[in-house]
């Protein structure tokens, strides 16, 4: 019998093991009681805003119609904020999510055209090679990150760049017109009074959430963001972990284009223009680390939603785009304040005598 085993033939624990798999399941319960913190912090943030808004004008804002409109416009942002926010996970960023949409939009505009009494199934065709357009742009990022080496923020702005310059030279900078009735049927759609726009994103984003959660690509895409060298060494390819963040980030982008055409039967180059920061505010906003290694779906769909409430709120109460803008700016800084002072507080305790140096990287939720 060995040394290392039990009289039952069972390994013994040496009091190292022991000490490491105590340190392991420790870091995990720190990493996801920061992460239900987060999530509560938002959903709190999202409850607040809905009551002010519906307290300050509850006939114009509690009106069914009003909610059914937020529920339609809030999952393109959405899906583009998620989008932004699983690039982030490995410490880049995907500043072409807005210009992927657009071309998507535009190719499925574009062929609806040349087919304009296409059926169902026609139209479905229609739909999946615009979305496999939207997919060749996130695939063409990937490639230019992982195996030319380029910066993210410089690839993506770059792309972005292009992609925007190649539909503003096809469309000749015009609104282009024309779109399967079943798309723009399904676009306003409601199932149990929900609109199907708004189901479709619930879904989109728990099918990343499972992704990220449940399988090896969501735990190497932490592992890279939080250490890049530690992931090395442990064996995971970073080319191929890129080349799918990038890869999904683009289909996500092109889903998103999808769901505006849906909702707005027409596409053009340079639709969306402010989405672009407002999706990293929103990113940002749910909790995701800019440097990569923690980030929540819930979040960022909590935040989503936050934003949606707060424009619709805006609205209603008839105060400028420029307004709104200083409100997304200081809901920010004062979440980001709020969260770096909860990060202190943490590693202060970590760093105490008897207690971890450092929680281990969050999980997507």
């Amino acid at each position: 019998m060995s040394p290392t085993e039990s009289t039952t033939g069972n390994p013994i624990k040496t009091p190292g093991k022991v000490n490491d798999e105590v340190d392991s399941r420790t870091r995990s319960l720190v990493a996801h009681l920061q992460m239900e913190r987060g999530t509560l912090r938002m959903l709190v943030l999202t409850v607040a805003a809905f009551l002010l808004f519906a307290i300050l004008n509850p006939n114009v804002f509690l009106d069914p119609l009003n909610i059914v409109n937020m529920a339609v416009a809030a999952p393109e942002i959405g899906l583009l904020a998620i989008a932004v926010m699983v690039t982030m996970l490995t410490g880049g960023i995907d500043l072409s999510v807005v210009a992927i949409a657009n071309a998507t939009g535009i190719a499925l505009v574009t062929l609806s055209a040349h087919f304009p009494h296409a059926g169902g199934a026609m139209t479905g065709l229609i739909v999946i090679i615009s979305f496999l357009v939207g997919l060749l742009g996130g695939v063409a990022n990937g490639l230019l990150i992982s195996r030319v080496g380029i910066t993210p923020i410089l690839a993506t702005l770059g792309t972005m760049q292009l992609f925007n310059g190649l539909a503003i030279v096809y469309t000749g900078g015009k609104t282009l017109y024309g779109v399967p009735s079943q798309l723009t049927t399904l676009g306003e759609a409601t199932l149990v009074g929900v609109p199907l726009l708004f189901l479709a994103f619930v879904l989109a984003a728990a099918a990343v959430a499972v992704v990220l959660n449940r399988t090896s690509l969501g735990l190497k895409l932490f592992l890279q963001g939080s250490n890049e060298k530690a992931a090395r060494y442990s064996g995971i390819r970073l080319t191929r972990t890129l080349m799918a963040t990038y890869a999904l980030s683009g289909a996500l982008a092109a889903l998103a284009g999808v769901m505006i055409v849906a909702r707005n039967p027409t596409a053009s180059a340079d639709y969306g223009s402010s989405y672009v920061l407002l999706v990293i505010v929103i990113a940002i906003l749910g909790g995701t680390n800019p440097s990569g290694g923690f980030g929540t779906v819930t979040g960022v769909v909590l935040a989503t939603l936050t934003l949606q409430i707060v424009q619709t709120g805006f609205n209603i109460m008839r105060l400028s785009n420029y307004e709104y803008a200083i409100a997304q700016g200081v809901i920010l800084i004062v979440t980001l304040v709020v969260d770096q002072i909860s990060r202190r507080r943490q590693a202060n305790r970590q760093t105490r005598p008897g207690r971890l140096s450092k929680p281990r990287p969050g999980i997507a939720q």
